[in-house]
């Protein structure tokens, strides 16, 4: 019997497509027999502490966020994922090292989806460490370990290899999928998820 294919999934905590595309995902790992790893990206890295105004990433006006806020409401309800209007974006750089040491502990996987939750919905500033340290209580997580992760910066390499597998990859844009040299990019459609993972020999979960 043949290993699960692995996918690695491109994603930043402050991309909405991103946000879109782990929900999908999930669904895939419950019907298909794959291994996920996630894959850090640099979507803003120049973002300051604060954060900053999307109105400022965008070079727009208000009737343009309320566009995309509109635009994304809709894709987020049919997916039945829960969504806030935005207005900032926020360095996620810290949330990522956090997000990689937590996949080291038992049951931290669930803090990916806490992130996601704490930006989209809460509208909170994941760069914040009293913001990371709350997510972390939110899924079990020891906070003596976590201040120790962000006063130390002892995921910091494994965040760095991330990026780095990024720019190896050519990777531009997220949510980016690869497995078995091949790749597909964007927010895609769950079906074309299962079309792509099938193709490169993912079986159905009996």
């Amino acid at each position: 019997m043949s290993n699960p294919i692995t996918l690695e999934v491109f994603s930043d905590y402050v991309c909405p497509w991103c946000y879109l595309g782990d929900n999908r995902v999930k669904k895939l790992k419950e019907n298909y027999d794959i291994n996920v790893k996630l894959i850090h990206f640099p979507l803003h890295p120049d973002t300051p502490q604060e954060g900053r105004a999307l109105m400022d990433l965008f070079s727009c006006g208000p009737e343009e966020i309320q566009i995309k806020n509109m635009r994304m409401h809709g894709l987020m309800e049919a997916d039945g994922l829960p969504f806030k209007d935005r207005s900032h974006t926020y360095n996620s750089r810290m949330a990522q090292e956090v997000g990689s040491w937590a996949d080291t502990q038992p049951g931290g996987e669930k803090i990916h989806d806490k992130f996601y939750k704490a930006y989209f919905v809460d509208r909170r500033n994941i760069g914040d460490a009293d913001v990371i340290l709350d997510v972390v209580k939110s899924v079990g997580l020891d906070e003596t370990a976590t201040k120790a992760v962000i006063d130390d910066r002892s995921f910091k390499d494994v965040v760095d290899a991330d990026w780095a597998k990024s720019h190896s990859y050519g990777v531009t844009g997220v949510p980016t999928f690869v497995s078995e040299g091949q790749g597909v990019v964007g927010a895609q459609p769950y079906e074309a998820l299962v079309e792509f993972v099938t193709s490169l020999g993912a079986k159905p979960r009996s």
